[in-house]
């Protein structure tokens, strides 16, 4: 027999939340196998069996709130029986008063139903006007999860009264005017949290330039097929501006310090970390070292941290540290933005959508595919010199790629 125990939290996580079980109580496991997730502020954890058996008893429901090494259920061995669940505690039993229809025998299930509900299933039923008998239960007791909640629709209200009926049809809205109350995941409250403390701490300020990226687009061109044959991945734009961005960091180390108290901390290092949208809200996994990273090893880690962050592999360790950070809007058709600073780090590059415009060009006007960036960056520490001279040196070395290439 083994025990399943809530993994060990880093230092800045206090508690989980238990996302879902992917095994019932009675099932059969294998060693290494998942069998539950835990959401954190900050990633989502993955619970594996320790041996071969079947998932005898489970101490925890999807929902609940989880600490470190904390009890989640037990593993037995293959062909001992399921450990009958523990009755809920009689504080947990208590309920709204049922409705006339509720009391009837007919509906003596629901009441049942009731008891079995976490706090946080409860909290969203009362919210939402649901009736429990009414709900899937998709839980490993036969019991209704956060996730069946969530997903059911609220009853339709009651018809109006006849006397409401003379109110002109022109003012009654057309269609369904819902409503749903959704909690936070712990990921997004974090980072509305982090995000409002910059906000509250730094003083942001952000200037702007723009970039001619045929340059980069006929590099691209050119060595694109023989790239791909020797490396096994496309060159992107993301790579070039990681080399650029380092590049410059390395001329304006203000860049790339933090601020601690009264003092600055100048990092002797690049570590740049590249936003990456996910379904459970934005993440920064860290590129290390970039000054030392081909493009190539730019491409691959970039392309193996989105896969990660698809899937919801991301570590803490992915997304630990960091000096500077880019983030890329223009996938999602943003024509220009102020993106906000992941602290403690100083500032942040915002790239955007490339869109051709006409430009004047050694005297002529030409149509060329034309790139609004942004430096976001604390004036605490950076002042606007260093700021405007910083996106300069990229747009210099994005518009002549072979000067960083060639680190001239």
């Amino acid at each position: 027999m083994a025990e399943i125990k809530v993994p060990v939290f880093s230092e800045s996580v206090s508690e989980g939340t238990l996302l879902s079980w992917h095994k019932k109580v009675g099932d059969s496991v294998k060693r290494g196998e998942v069998l539950a997730e835990i959401e954190t502020d900050k990633v989502v954890l993955e619970v594996t069996a320790l041996q071969d058996g079947v998932l005898q008893s489970v101490a925890k429901q999807e929902g609940d709130t989880v600490l470190s090494e904390e009890l989640l259920g037990v593993v037995g061995d293959a062909g001992s029986a399921p450990t009958p669940a523990a009755p809920a505690p009689a504080a947990e039993a208590s309920v709204p008063t049922p409705t006339p229809e509720a009391s009837t025998p007919a509906q003596a299930p629901a009441a049942e139903r009731r008891e079995e509900l976490s706090p946080a299933v409860r909290k969203i039923v009362a919210e939402k006007g649901l009736n429990p008998a009414d709900l899937p239960a998709s839980g490993p007791r036969g019991n209704i999860t956060k996730a069946d909640a969530l997903n059911a629709q609220a009853p339709a209200p009651a018809s109006a009264p006849a006397a409401q009926a003379v109110t002109p049809a022109a003012s009654i809205p057309s269609g369904p005017r819902t409503e749903q109350r959704v909690p936070m995941t712990r990921i997004r409250a974090r980072i509305a949290e982090r995000l409002k403390e910059v906000q509250n701490t730094a003083a942001l300020l952000t200037t702007f330039n723009e970039v001619n990226m045929q340059p980069a687009m006929d590099l691209r061109k050119k060595y694109q097929d023989q790239f791909v044959a020797k490396h096994g991945v496309k060159l992107g734009f993301m790579s070039l501006f990681v080399r650029a961005a380092t590049e410059a960091l390395k001329a304006f180390p203000v860049v790339n310090a933090s601020v601690d108290g009264k003092d600055i901390i100048y990092h002797g290092f690049y570590d740049i970390g590249i936003a990456v949208a996910s379904d459970r809200g934005l993440v920064v996994p860290i590129l290390r070292d970039t000054d030392t990273m081909s493009l190539a090893g730019i491409e691959k880690e970039i392309a193996g941290y989105a896969q990660k962050a698809k899937g919801g592999k991301l570590t803490l360790e992915d997304m630990s540290g960091g000096t500077f950070s880019i983030t890329n809007g223009g996938t999602f058709g943003s024509m220009m933005s102020t993106p906000i600073i992941n602290a403690p780090q100083s500032a942040i590059l915002g790239m955007h959508n490339i869109i051709e415009r006409p430009i004047a060009q050694n005297g002529q006007v030409v149509i060329a595919p034309m790139m609004y960036i942004a430096l976001s960056y604390d004036h605490r520490i950076i002042d606007g010199k260093e700021a405007v001279q910083f996106l300069v040196m990229i747009k210099n070395l994005l518009e002549d790629p072979a000067r960083m290439l060639l680190e001239l």
